[in-house]
């Protein structure tokens, strides 16, 4: 039987492998290039303080300047979202996002599994062996 902390061990150990895959190092590069770019850098500098000013307009009520607020920022997003380098951004970003997923899918996966069969379940239904044992309908065995 493995503890907790084997278990964060073996979870780091998997963390570190992932850190290493062409995935994460596209991420790197792209993250890289995305704050060497002065335009990028200065859209962004642009698109966080329009956002501030979104937030107290809406907060003190102010609406008109709000809407026009978030017109100006749906702009600067077009702007960066054209960016080849902010679409091989966020290109990198989903790639690392999908292999966490696939990951995480088959740990929970392999889990499950394991708790249905281990209980003499029926991986077929999804059902443990309590739940197999005990639906109405079936006979004692």
């Amino acid at each position: 039987m493995y503890t907790k902390d084997d278990i964060v061990k073996e979870a780091k150990e998997l963390g570190n492998m992932i850190a290493q895959t062409e995935q994460v190092d596209f991420f790197k590069k792209a993250e890289a290039k995305i704050h060497e770019n002065k335009d990028v850098r200065e859209k962004m500098a642009s698109l966080k303080s329009l956002q501030k000013q979104a937030v107290n307009f809406q907060n003190y009520g102010k609406e008109r300047a709000y809407h026009m607020t978030e017109e100006k920022i749906k702009k600067v997003e077009a702007e960066l979202d054209e960016m080849p380098i902010v679409n091989q951004f966020k290109e990198s970003q989903g790639q690392v996002n999908e292999l966490l997923q696939m990951v995480s899918h088959a740990i929970s996966q392999t889990v499950t599994n394991d708790i249905i069969t281990s209980t003499g379940g029926d991986l077929l239904q999804g059902e443990t062996g309590a739940a197999m044992r005990n639906m109405p309908n079936q006979e004692e065995k």
